[in-house]
């Protein structure tokens, strides 16, 4: 299993995280229809992606703690690929509105090529990388006090 992200989602809303993984798992499932509502209910859907690509990538691609021994020639060229990596899908974002379906599609291919286990579905990583998104989001923008109470059920 994956190991769980800890550079926070911070600033995206609670909304923009929920909208980016909604899109992710419609890409992911083919569910074209669904991947096309969710990208018309948020223009910056592209730029959403790229930063739930870039928090998941980091996570998984940054060099180990000190505490984990002195790192090898492999341990630097991951990270520099984690690294050209979010580099071109920050690129690509910014090129055209209209590549959020290729910026998923790499999310998703990254989930399945480097986060799963044999055992594992994609879908079932991505739903577990959206529980770990949208926390990090409500962590750094909780509701007011006075706010009613949200159950969020994430499926």
């Amino acid at each position: 299993m994956f190991q769980k992200p800890t550079v926070p989602l911070a600033p995206m809303t609670p909304d923009a995280a929920i909208s980016a993984f909604a899109y992710l798992r419609a890409i992911q499932a083919g569910d074209v229809e669904a991947a096309c509502e969710f990208a018309s209910a948020e223009p910056r859907m592209p730029e959403l992606l790229v930063d739930v690509a870039e928090r998941i990538i980091v996570s998984v691609t940054a060099l180990p703690d000190r505490d984990a021994g002195e790192p090898c020639e492999d341990t630097f060229a991951l990270e520099a690929l984690g690294r050209v990596f979010v580099t071109t899908l920050r690129t690509w974002e910014q090129s055209c509105p209209s590549t959020a379906k290729g910026i998923a599609e790499a999310i998703i291919g990254f989930a399945k090529e480097i986060l799963t286990e044999d055992h594992e579905d994609v879908a079932d990583v991505l739903r577990q990388l959206e529980a770990i998104g949208v926390g990090q989001a409500l962590d750094a923008h909780p509701a007011p006090a006075d706010a009613h109470p949200v159950r969020l059920t994430i499926a």
